[in-house]
């Protein structure tokens, strides 16, 4: 799938949604509403408006990674994830969902276990994995399905 050109980037401090060109999608582009850095090379934790957001108004597809608190597999994985953000950035933003904070979203994607990661775009679900994984194969995987 392509992207537009400018791509519609939500803005991660205030959630304005942002016109940008491919071209600059390197260039460390800032929110035009409250100019904060449209990437930061870390994972999003998200609440519901933001990932609606992000996966249903950005063009960006979007990895998310569902996870919980107590959970120690997603607690381990974390490092890799936010390694994995520094990698992919810019061409795919990654979320974190914390599906004992929001549940709704958890349903909605039918997580049954965690860590659940998901890559979507425009809406729609490309690929899904189940369990914890370092973060060159997270690299990879999403590189592998894109």
């Amino acid at each position: 799938m392509t992207l537009p050109d400018p791509a519609l980037i939500a803005c991660p401090a205030c959630s304005a949604l942002n016109r940008v060109p491919l071209a600059r999608l390197s260039a460390q582009p800032v929110c035009g509403k409250c100019k904060a850095p449209l990437f930061g090379g870390q994972p999003l934790a998200v609440d519901a408006a933001a990932f609606d957001r992000h996966v249903g108004r950005g063009d960006l597809p979007v990895l998310v990674d569902f996870w919980a608190e107590w959970c120690g597999p997603c607690k381990a994985m974390a490092p890799a994830f936010a390694q994995a953000a520094k990698v992919l950035e810019p061409q795919v933003r990654l979320l974190k969902l914390d599906t004992e904070a929001v549940p709704q979203i958890a349903a909605r994607y039918q997580i049954r276990s965690i860590p659940t990661l998901i890559l979507l775009q425009g809406g729609r679900e490309l690929a899904r994995h189940s369990g914890a994984m370092p973060a060159q194969a997270i690299v990879q995987w999403t590189r592998q399905h894109l």
